[in-house]
């Protein structure tokens, strides 16, 4: 599904050049749950970006579904991030003038459905993670909890091949985590692939590989 190659990334800080990766190689197999785990500042939400791509390598290769997307326009790398991923972030980055259904529609609106059924599907994602009755509720109307739930429903709005999760329960207490957790792992025993970066050892046990990231290096692989 996934595979890279010698992945670097540099960033230039004026007189200083900074490597945030350093040929970074691995790959991802379709129906995997793979967790990307390293301490603070190793390069993990780096690389879940480039996986994303949210952001771009400065060296090595990137091929998805055996196809180098390394170098293509901006504009198809938007189309592809669109259509094959899925992203759940820390900070839940719901719209906040835009009420939960409208968040959940967004992408579905980008990627050209009608109307009609960007609003049927929104309603029947909401409903899966237990919000139907919170539909017209803006962000700032709900809790964490609640808004990380929406933020699963927009991110699986247009059937993700991927789902891109980035310390989902960073800013969640732990029960409200934990549903977050469960949903995640109910969506992966669907058959979604599933990549979690977090620091967080018991949510490593979730996963049935373990990517572990120093200093910029794939410092080891765990199997489970």
């Amino acid at each position: 599904m996934i595979r890279l190659d010698k992945i670097q990334k540099k960033y230039d800080l004026g007189d200083t050049e900074v490597a945030a990766l350093h040929e970074v190689s691995f790959e991802i197999t379709a129906g995997e749950f793979v967790a990307i785990m390293g301490p603070s500042g190793s390069g993990k939400s780096t690389l879940m970006n480039i996986i994303g791509i949210l952001d771009n390598a400065t060296g090595g290769t990137y091929y998805l579904e055996d196809y180098d997307i390394t170098a293509l326009p901006d504009k198809e790398q938007a189309r592809i991030r669109n259509t094959h991923f899925g992203f759940i972030f820390q900070s839940f980055n719901l719209f906040p003038e835009l009420s939960a259904m409208e968040n959940v529609m967004l992408p579905m609106s980008y990627a050209g459905v009608a109307y009609n059924e960007r609003k049927k599907r929104a309603a029947e994602l909401l409903d899966q993670v237990g919000l139907s009755h919170r539909m017209s509720h803006l962000p700032t109307m709900l809790s964490g909890g609640e808004q990380q739930r929406v933020a699963i429903a927009r991110a699986l709005s247009n059937k993700p091949n991927l789902i891109l999760a980035d310390e989902p329960t960073g800013n969640l207490p732990t029960d409200k985590g934990q549903e977050v957790l469960d949903i995640l792992t109910d969506l992966h025993k669907q058959g979604t692939t599933i990549v979690m970066v977090t620091h967080n050892d018991a949510q490593g046990e979730m996963a049935q590989r373990v990517i572990n990231i120093r200093d910029g290096l794939l410092a080891s692989e765990v199997r489970r």
